[in-house]
C-alpha cells in the first residue's frame, strides 16, 4: 500500500475512532472518556497534515527545490507532536474539573466496551503505519503511528480508570487515570518533536548506516588514495552523502570518474533514495586523520 493510500486510510479511520469514542461519553458522561474522544480529534486533523505532507514530498525536484521536498515530511511531524502536547493539556483541563466535583457514571461498561472497539482499531492501524512507515522510510506515517499508540494507551489507562472507580465507587478515580495518561502523552508528544527537529536539522544518519556507508566506499575505491570529509543528512526518504575522493597524480579524469561512479553505484544499492555526490582531489590533499585510507 503506497504512503498516499494509507494517509488516506488515517482520516478514515481516524473519523471512525472519534465517532465511537463520542458516543462512549455520551454513554456514561466519563472524564476520562471525554478526553481520550479529545486525544482523538487530534488523530484526524494530524491525518490531514500528515496526508498534505507525504503529497508535497512526493513531489519531484524542481528549479526551486533542486533537493526535493522531502522535508515536508518533517513538519507534519513536527505538527503532529505539538498537537499532541496540546490534547494532553485538554486533557489536564477536563481532569481538573472532574477531580473538583467526581461525578458517578451511567452505563459504564457499555461505554468501556465501545471504547475499547475503537482501542483495538486504532492498535491495528498503529502497528500498519509504524511498519509500513519504516518500510517506506516516512517519517509521517511513523509519527502517526506512533500518535495513534499514544492513543491507545490513553484508552487503556482509560479503561483501567474507570473499572477501577465502577468497582470502588471512588468516582474521583475518574479524572486521576485521565490525568496519569495526558501526563504520558505529553511525553511521548514531546519526543515525537524532538526527533522531527533533528530532520530539520539535517542530522547525519544513525552510527550504524554511517559505518556502513565506509566499508562500501573502502570496499569500491581501487585505485583511490583516501576518502575525507564524509557528511552525511537525511530528510524523509531521501538520505544524501558527499565527500572528497584523493586519486594518484597520474589517474586520468576518466579513470576517476569510473571510481565515482562504482561507489555511486553500491551506495545506491544499499540505500535507496541516496544522493551521493563526490569532490574528486589530487595527492596533496590527503589528510589521513578522520580519513578512509585505502591499501
Amino acid at each position: 500500500m503506497t504512503t498516499i493510500k494509507l494517509a488516506i486510510g488515517s482520516i478514515f479511520v481516524g473519523f471512525a475512532v472519534l465517532a465511537l469514542k463520542t458516543f462512549a461519553y455520551w454513554m456514561t458522561g466519563s472524564v476520562a472518556l471525554l478526553s481520550d474522544a479529545l486525544e482523538s480529534t487530534v488523530n484526524v486533523a494530524t491525518a490531514f497534515a500528515a496526508l498534505i505532507a507525504i503529497h508535497v514530498a512526493s513531489k519531484p525536484a524542481d528549479a526551486d527545490h533542486p533537493y526535493g521536498h522531502h522535508k515536508a515530511e518533517f513538519f507534519s511531524a513536527v505538527l503532529e507532536g505539538v498537537m499532541i502536547i496540546v490534547a494532553a493539556l485538554l486533557i489536564f483541563r477536563e481532569a481538573y474539573g472532574g477531580m473538583m466535583t467526581p461525578q458517578p457514571l451511567d452505563a459504564p461498561i457499555e461505554g468501556l466496551l465501545v471504547n475499547m472497539a475503537a482501542t483495538l482499531i486504532n492498535g491495528f492501524w498503529a502497528w500498519v503505519l509504524i511498519s509500513r512507515g519504516r518500510i517506506q522510510k516516512s517519517p509521517a506515517l511513523v509519527a502517526d503511528g506512533r500518535h495513534l499508540i499514544t492513543d491507545v494507551f490513553t484508552s487503556v489507562g482509560v479503561a483501567v480508570g474507570v473499572l477501577l472507580a465502577v468497582a470502588t465507587g471512588w468516582w474521583i478515580l475518574d479524572p486521576v487515570l485521565a490525568t496519569l495518561v495526558a501526563i504520558n502523552i505529553l511525553w511521548s508528544g514531546s519526543k515525537i518533536v524532538k526527533e522531527s527537529l533533528s530532520g530539520l536539522m539535517d542530522e547525519a544518519v544513525s552510527e550504524q548506516t554511517l559505518n556502513s556507508i565506509r566499508d562500501v566506499i573502502a570496499a569500491e575505491s581501487a585505485g583511490a588514495i583516501e576518502a575525507h570529509d564524509l557528511r552525511t543528512r537525511h530528510a524523509g526518504k531521501a538520505t544524501f552523502i558527499d565527500f572528497h575522493l584523493v586519486v594518484p597524480s597520474e589517474t586520468t579524469v576518466f579513470e576517476a570518474h569510473e571510481i565515482c561512479d562504482r561507489i555511486e553505484h553500491a551506495l545506491t544499492d544499499m540505500l535507496e533514495d541516496t544522493s551521493v555526490t563526490i569532490h574528486v582531489e589530487p595527492p596533496h590533499k590527503t589528510k589521513h586523520y578522520g580519513a578512509i585510507v585505502f591499501d
